[in-house]
């Protein structure tokens, strides 16, 4: 038999008209969290719109794994598309499988030591004019790493600083306008407002920006070693059901564009969220600059070094557990089905949340605290544990992105130690990643350990990039 879809109990704070839009302004991940009390699945209103947010992990699963049932659509990755187009991280079912063979290549493990590279000069580059009891924009200096490394690692060949911070405030904007036009009805949406200009604005610039460079990169015709080259370069035959062997610009653009937006605002998130914890238990960060400091023994980090610095890769872990960047995704239903026994019926907009899942306390005890140390006997399992998603549309980029925040962490913790202003809570950014505002954190230099190569001021002397 099974249950109909009106069975299903409506979440609590729903107001006439609005629905539950200003609970989720006012406190969205606190909502979020307390919702799995109510059922598997419990209904959400944003204005007209209802949607099922899914809080089982068990159904969460399936849901992730079956994404020709349950494909990308719905308020968020409508929004999402206006700002990065059809690329892999918002692309139908149909396109998906093509998309994601074709751009694989730019992820392959032999890429990753190069990046690494390129990571660690952004990350020296940003901070070396750091001082002794200076305090620091967290997020502004971590957005300021992605932005160079990301641009180095895509790019290759350096653009000029104004051209990569333009490129890193125009993601900044995308990101926070595409939350706030998740809230607004059509045609709203389109009216001449400042926010909404901002918005079109910088999402031409953006665009614009990219197809100049892809023009540039196509018209030279080599493999730079970077992952504009690794997409510009992927081929296999065509065929006559995925469509043409090769990705078209506009393809690229809109992969590009997705990269950029989704590798740098959601990396820089996590390494401010990895620093405010480690600001708030100073007992943790003596603990890890310890560590990091005996693995890496004054030198740089380099992606070799990542699997040996395992405390790092247990902070880490738990901050996205904490502090997981997207906070709510959404899925169609594209034909009528079932999930955990109750009936959906094709056109049924789902919403999954990695809040609903590493927040319940009955998967992760006292889930609001931060605790590295759940991580030492054996890591976080699958279904419980889902950052960067699941299934066929798991993010591609995962192995990069632990690899970018590992580096810059190390490298930041051996030199610096953190000290938060206040003890209140930071404050969640309206944006579409969940990432901390204003959080500003006091500098210490570290004393430099052992010989430091004779760099002046006992930091490690950077690689150089090409």
């Amino acid at each position: 038999m099974g249950k109909d879809l009106d069975t299903v109990p409506l979440a609590p704070r729903h107001l006439p008209l609005l629905g539950h839009s200003v609970a989720l302004l006012r406190d969205r991940l606190g909502f979020i969290a307390s919702l799995p009390r109510h059922g598997d699945l419990v209904r959400l209103r944003l204005g007209p719109h209802t949607m099922v947010l899914v809080c089982d992990p068990g159904l969460v699963q399936e849901a992730l794994r079956d994404d020709r049932t349950f494909d990308k659509g719905g308020p968020f990755f409508d929004r999402a598309r206006e700002a990065v187009g059809n690329g892999l991280a918002t692309c139908p079912h149909g396109r998906h499988r093509r998309q994601r063979r074709l751009c694989q290549p730019a992820f392959r493990p032999a890429r990753l030591p190069d990046y690494a590279a390129a990571v660690t000069s952004a990350a020296y580059e940003t901070t070396e004019a750091w001082t002794d009891g200076e305090v620091v924009d967290v997020n502004r200096a971590m957005l300021a790493i992605t932005n160079r490394a990301l641009a180095t690692t895509m790019f290759s060949s350096r653009l000029p600083d104004t051209t990569t911070r333009q490129i890193g405030e125009d993601a900044e904007t995308i990101m926070s306008g595409a939350m706030r036009r998740m809230f607004v009805p059509a045609p709203f949406d389109r009216a001449p407002t400042p926010g909404n200009l901002r918005f079109q604005r910088a999402r031409a610039r953006l665009r614009q920006t990219v197809a100049d460079v892809i023009a540039s990169h196509r018209a030279d015709g080599s493999d730079h070693q970077d992952l504009l080259s690794a997409l510009l370069l992927a081929e296999e035959p065509d065929d006559p059901q995925d469509g043409p062997g090769a990705l078209s610009d506009g393809e690229i653009a809109d992969q590009v564009v997705t990269f950029f937006i989704a590798g740098t605002e959601t990396t820089a998130g996590l390494l401010s969220w990895v620093l405010y914890e480690l600001a708030r238990h100073p007992d943790i960060q003596d603990r890890l600059h310890a560590h990091v400091t005996q693995v890496l023994a004054g030198r740089p980090p380099r992606a070799v070094d990542v699997p040996e610095l395992t405390y790092l890769t247990q902070v880490i872990t738990e901050a996205l557990r904490l502090h997981a960047i997207t906070w709510l995704v959404t899925r169609t239903v594209t034909e009528d089905t079932k999930l955990g026994g109750t009936r959906l019926p094709a056109g049924t907009t789902l919403a999954l949340s990695q809040y609903a899942v590493h927040w319940n306390p009955r998967i992760h005890p006292r889930p609001r605290d931060f605790d590295p140390d759940r991580w030492t006997e054996q890591p976080p399992e699958r279904t419980s544990f889902i950052p960067f998603g699941s299934g066929p549309r798991r993010c591609i980029g995962d192995r990069f992105a632990l690899q970018e925040a590992t580096v810059v962490l190390a490298l930041l913790i051996g030199s610096w130690k953190f000290t938060a202003l206040t003890d209140r809570p930071a404050r969640i950014a309206l944006s579409a990643a969940c990432v901390p505002r204003d959080l500003r954190l006091r500098l210490e230099a570290r004393p430099a350990p052992g010989n430091n190569d004779g760099h002046p001021t006992g930091r490690p002397v950077p690689p150089r990039h090409p």
